[in-house]
């Protein structure tokens, strides 16, 4: 496979064709914030706190989903880039009801780590304070869709690694949510083989294991590495 050269930030770096910015970036050590992204699953550009600045362009691009070409000059941290990010995890804040102090991932949330990476300690919009329900017909788990971010992880998991095929996005902008099955409750739905995958993807405390209380969850991001490597290594077989 044929190898493109690019620079990041002024740091030359060479990966293989068809990476993405992301890759290359992570190659050159150079750490860009993500939601959505998790290693294993393909990537869909859902959260756009990777969004990065390639010379050339008058736009701002996904490096999670943007593949690297010959000679591309890119930025990922200036003034600019880091407004924008603290506004997408204020919206994200100020969308739907994240009430961190009540939360079962509190102090282990990755939408928190993100907001203190990029500065944010208030959002400047207002609460949109929405209706959202919480499902908790399964047996061993439930989704709070107050702390859901659409970073559509449970539904790649599910697809790619599990092939359960249980959740999916329904509905469009603010009425925009995951659904299991066919909008079934959770505990209906037949295909769900209760692995648990969709809960350690998960990067807030939407999805959470049933009993856990506040600050008790732990996303556990090494069980979904196993699986994603486990059959190439050979390591089903003990």
């Amino acid at each position: 496979m044929s190898v493109k050269t690019l620079k990041i930030n002024d740091i030359d770096v060479a990966v293989e064709e068809g990476s993405t910015i992301l890759e290359a970036a992570k190659e050159a050590g150079v750490h860009i914030p993500v939601l959505c992204h998790l290693e294993g699953v393909s990537d869909v550009g859902a959260c756009r706190l990777c969004l990065v600045e390639i010379k050339g362009l008058n736009k701002l691009l996904p490096a999670c989903v943007t593949e690297v070409s010959e000679g591309m000059e890119v930025t990922t941290h200036n003034s600019q880039l880091q407004d924008y990010r603290k506004m997408v995890v204020e919206l994200l804040f100020s969308e739907g009801n994240h009430v961190c102090a009540v939360c079962v991932s509190n102090g282990n949330c990755e939408l928190q780590d993100v907001a203190i990476e990029v500065g944010m300690d208030h959002t400047r919009f207002p609460y949109n304070f929405p209706k959202r329900e919480v499902d908790i017909s399964h047996t061993q788990f439930g989704i709070d869709h107050n702390r859901c971010i659409l970073c559509t992880r449970c539904v790649r998991v599910c697809d790619e690694i599990e092939g359960a095929h249980v959740w999916d996005v329904a509905g469009r902008g603010a009425d925009a949510k995951v659904i299991t099955g066919l909008n079934q409750p959770w505990g209906q739905v037949s295909a769900c083989t209760s692995c648990g995958k969709c809960v350690d993807a998960c990067p807030t405390g939407s999805i959470f294991r049933k009993g856990s209380t506040v600050e008790e969850m732990i996303h556990d991001h090494s069980k979904l590495d196993f699986i994603v490597t486990a059959r190439e290594k050979k390591e089903w077989i003990r």
